[in-house]
């Protein structure tokens, strides 16, 4: 049966829709995609933060959006690769370093040091004051210490000389202690007393050329079962969730002990910077930039011999279902059976049971698998700049959008890790704790069983609730505030733009540098412009400072090639 139409009508096909149409108004852009689209290809902000800035001297006050600093694309696109670059920048500048990013610490002076002696001197007297029971001489004393060490702080040293007395509860701030014995099951590790250094090996080639390279480790944990090509599960009943999502939530511990075995097991300062990724198997990998070289012998060695043992209440099989949960009386104060109404044990005593049983063991085990991929780079190659843009390539993507989920399979993958990670503990004070029988730390009745509200319980996570980018602290020498002030400076260096530290030094008296206060915006603020025009506003000027910022660039490299070119002709008027 063929399609007929109207006499003096043409056939209408859905990719020729007729002129007015709705079909055709809906193939129309839209305006306000154009504008963010615009808005991301300059770099804007599309959810900026609006600040109220008050002169403190004239009282005038003016509206400032500043972005919104989001760091995953699916929030902010612009932010989110600011960020991105920011991270790549960081890498870039401590990854093949030849000297060591920061100074050692500059000697103390006199002031300091008699502060220092002063301190001395009051926690002596404390604690003589205590011996005889002379409590009013005490409180006196702990107001003079106040003092001292706050003068401390006015004077420049790091850090606290002493922790603070804490009479009420002497156990506060005091960490629970376990063993440091190695397990039988894993390889023993070579020990060696740290260097202070963290500048890798420099190596001399038969033409006497030195080289200085680095490397970039992949870490990954252990199966869970065979998997397929695109990640799922060949025998999905057989595929150890519980594991998995336990590994999940301890994965960056794990890596932290690993930094630590292998700084002792080579003797130096290793640094590194990386991310951790979910693999297509959902289990997270990290990628790291190490500087210096270390055997790649060394590395599956200490791969190997590393672990780490979380030392909490069994936690093997559930004793409560979400749906037949323990319930909280306040008449007791806490969380009773719903059966027998017993008070569930509190973690206090939970954790004592763990300690007081000589053949406890851990609630887990995370270990790494025997996968490791360690290459060389050399600095300034294509390799290194390519091995960047591989470490940085998930950053601005939650967990769950690294990896598209395209068939029934994937999905249903991802559903079953979820499950498991609702009822994993993320912590000692995850709700999830009454369904194995303990009663969290610092309970309260608003704790809901299975839907805890942490990260890791998040589906878009998949376990790795934070710390999915480590940098060490010797890294670059430099933190994220700091790498931003260097990019801004270059800029204002490059369009001449006076900075505001060089405005304040040159204040006179009579017009003192601007004092302001700030202050969130409201929505409903009268002189607040709709969001709209606030992006247009910041896309024209977005424009009009790149195209100043590449003429002050093109003006740059003139320069530089007529001071070349003077250079060359004067060494050649020399010869």
């Amino acid at each position: 049966m063929t399609a007929t139409t109207l006499p003096g009508l043409t056939s209408a096909t859905p990719d020729d829709p007729r002129p007015g149409s709705r079909a055709a108004r809906l193939g129309l852009p839209v305006s306000v995609h154009v504008l963010k689209e615009l808005c991301a290809d300059h770099g804007v902000c599309i959810r900026p933060v609006s600040l109220r800035r008050t002169d403190l001297h004239t009282g005038q006050t003016e509206l400032i959006d500043i972005p919104c600093g989001a760091t995953r694309e699916d929030k902010c696109p612009p932010c989110a690769k600011r960020a991105r670059r920011l991270r790549q920048t960081q890498i870039r500048e401590g990854w093949h370093r030849t000297d060591e990013p920061l100074p050692p610490p500059a000697p103390a002076t006199e002031e300091q040091r008699g502060l220092i002696l002063l301190r001395a001197d009051f926690e002596a007297a404390r604690d003589a004051a205590i011996r005889e029971s002379l409590w009013e001489q005490v409180a006196e004393l702990d107001e003079a210490i106040a003092e001292v060490e706050e003068q401390i702080a006015a004077e420049g040293l790091r850090g606290r000389v002493a922790p603070p007395h804490d009479d009420e509860d002497p156990t506060a701030g005091k960490r629970r202690r376990r063993s440091t014995r190695r397990r039988q099951d894993a390889p023993d590790l070579p020990r060696q007393k740290v260097e202070p250094r963290t500048v890798g090996r420099v190596y001399t080639a038969t033409d006497g050329r030195e080289y200085q390279p680095s490397m970039w480790l992949t870490l990954t944990l252990d199966t869970y079962g065979r998997v397929r090509s695109d990640g799922t599960p060949v025998n999905p009943t057989t595929y150890d969730y519980r594991r998995a999502a336990w590994d999940a939530v301890h994965f960056p511990r794990l890596l932290d002990r690993f930094w630590q075995n292998l700084r002792r097991c080579v003797g130096w300062n290793v640094q590194y910077a990386g991310c951790v990724e979910p693999q297509r198997r959902l289990a997270p990998h990290a990628h790291f930039a190490i500087r210096g070289t270390i055997a790649r012998g060394v590395l599956r060695q200490v791969a190997a011999a590393t672990y780490h043992q979380v030392w909490w209440p069994p936690a093997n099989d559930l004793v409560y279902t979400p749906e037949h949960a323990p319930v909280f009386d306040p008449d007791h104060g806490g969380w009773l059976d719903p059966d027998t109404r017993t008070p569930l044990p509190d973690w206090e005593d939970a954790l004592a049971l763990v300690d007081a049983d000589p053949d406890a063991e851990p609630a887990h085990v995370i270990r790494f698998g025997p996968q490791v991929d360690a290459q060389g780079v050399m600095p300034g190659t294509e390799h290194a700049t390519r091995t960047i843009g591989y470490i940085t390539k998930y950053v601005t993507k939650s967990a769950a959008d690294c990896h598209k989920t395209e068939t029934d399979r994937q999905r249903e993958h991802l559903d079953r890790l979820w499950q498991a990670l609702r009822i994993t503990p993320c912590g000692e004070r995850c709700a999830n704790w009454l369904l194995y029988g303990v009663q969290p730390k610092n309970a309260h009745a608003r704790l809901q069983p299975g839907r805890c509200k942490g990260k890791t319980h998040q589906r878009a996570t998949l376990g790795i609730g934070g710390r999915r980018i480590l940098v060490s602290r010797d890294w670059s020498g430099k933190t994220l505030a700091d790498h931003r002030a260097d990019t801004r400076a270059w800029v204002r260096a490059l369009l001449g733009v006076t900075t505001d530290a060089e405005t304040a030094e040159s204040a006179t008296p009579d017009e003192p540098p601007g004092t302001y206060a700030w202050e969130l915006a409201k929505p409903d603020d009268a002189d607040l412009a709709p969001l709209g025009h606030r992006l247009l506003r910041a896309l024209s000027h977005r424009v009009q400072w790149r195209t100043a910022l590449l003429a002050a660039q093109d003006r740059a490299a003139q320069l530089t090639t007529a001071d070349l070119s003077v250079t060359s002709g004067f060494r050649e008027e020399t010869a």
